[in-house]
């Protein structure tokens, strides 16, 4: 079992991952990018678990076949190949019957490579059991030597094109763009896998070149080749599940929703009674808990209004230009300040007992095309959180009066 745990390890991480997926998998059943994401992730499974030498022995031993492993694993393998290759091309899409004729082009070609492999070892002999070096052991083997060959050259042709088409999409995705993150992170992590797919396939030919030349290498295929194969595919498996994690609206909205908790907790104090009395249970969706978060952070803004000091923004809004921040994101550091700053006299008010008052809204001073809801809330939450200009709005002497501005008596002469 112990030496097995090479390929037992990865094997389990895509299982894990393939559980993860299965409900998402089976609602998108009828969509072909889903079925093809399962296809990889339960033949990576597969090949993982049927390669380790215990798991070929047992088979072995259960058919009561010798080698009987052998077409299974390779045929696995194949599969596995010619499924990747599927996946990318409805991943990277194209024209819809572009894709389905290129789809059955490679399904065809791989279950025939599948089929020719199990013809070729019921052809050839395979007589002494090899759990670890049989591509070496029956490199010179009629009929299985072509089996071998029909394997490899599968595998080397679809971890090829994979490769360079991942590799390509790669350099064609805007690095800047925070929406095509899990995608460039998922075609990065299986560019990375077919990389050491290749380093599995150099050892395993060079090591059956060897034999051919009638040289032994065999622990190229033996110990060098297994570590490579089993990194890849946990490089390749994750590499597909990333973008579909880090792209899906459940992780969008779960992302968004830590992104305001610092908004919310500042402004939940201010929100009406019929917003903050809303059930909700720790099984709710991650939709609904995002709406009624958003719900909070609205109505303790609206609630604000009153508080509002237009010449706060406009300072805050100065001194983020000064220190070099772009005018949009400027703008929003300047509607955290100013909802930071009213915040803080809200809660002076609550001290000194004066909230029931009559407050006019505060002179709005200049006209200013950029409002407090003018940026979308998990910007501003995160300007909220982590500006240092914010922060000082914050750290700012608490009255009920208008807010001061912390930068007039820091830049003021003398």
């Amino acid at each position: 079992m112990t030496d097995g745990l090479i390929l037992y390890v990865p094997g389990s991480v895509l299982i894990l991952a393939l559980l993860i997926k299965a409900p998402t998998l089976r609602r998108g059943w009828d969509q072909p990018l889903m079925r093809a994401v399962c296809a990889v992730l339960f033949a990576g499974c597969l090949v993982m678990f049927l390669a380790a030498p215990p798991t070929i022995a047992a088979v072995n031993r259960l058919t009561g076949i010798t080698n009987f492993s052998a077409p299974l694993v390779y045929g696995a393998l194949t599969a596995f190949s010619g499924s990747c290759v599927v996946l990318v091309l409805h991943w990277s899409g194209g024209p819809p019957a572009a894709v389905r004729r290129a789809t059955r082009l490679t399904v065809a070609v791989f279950g025939a490579v599948t089929l020719l492999i199990v013809l070729l070892f019921v052809r050839g002999e395979a007589p002494v059991e090899r759990l670890r070096d049989l591509d070496t052991y029956y490199a010179n083997t009629p009929w299985v030597r072509e089996m071998i060959v029909c394997y490899l050259l599968a595998h080397t042709a679809a971890s090829s094109v994979m490769t360079v088409l991942c590799w390509k999409w790669l350099r064609r995705v805007g690095p800047s763009l925070r929406r095509l993150r899990p995608l460039r992170t998922g075609l990065a992590l299986i560019v990375l896998g077919g990389v050491l797919d290749l380093c599995y396939l150099v050892s395993k030919w060079a090591a059956v070149g060897a034999r051919w030349a009638g040289r032994d290498w065999d622990a190229l295929s033996t110990y060098v080749a297994p570590p490579f194969a089993a990194a890849a595919a946990l490089m390749v498996g994750s590499g597909f599940i990333v973008p579909l994690v880090g792209g899906s609206p459940a992780w969008r909205d779960y992302s968004r929703y830590r992104t305001l908790r610092p908004l919310w907790k500042e402004l939940r104090g201010f929100a009406s009674p019929s917003v903050m009395t809303v059930p909700l249970t720790w099984w709710s969706p991650i939709g609904i808990r995002l709406i009624h978060r958003e719900s909070v952070i609205d109505d303790g803004i609206l609630a604000l209004g009153c508080w509002f000091d237009p010449g706060v923004r406009l300072a805050a809004y100065e001194a983020a230009r000064a220190e070099g921040i772009g005018e949009p994101q400027a703008s929003v550091v300047a509607d955290a300040a100013m909802l930071a700053a009213a915040v803080r006299r809200r809660a002076a008010a609550d001290l000194a007992g004066c909230v029931g008052e009559h407050r006019e809204p505060a002179d709005r001073g200049p006209d200013d095309p950029h409002r407090l809801d003018s940026r979308p809330l998990a910007e501003l939450a995160r300007e909220f959180s982590s500006s240092p200009i914010v922060a000082a709005v914050r750290r700012a002497p608490a009255e009920p009066e208008p807010a001061p501005r912390p930068w007039e008596g820091r830049n003021a002469p003398g």
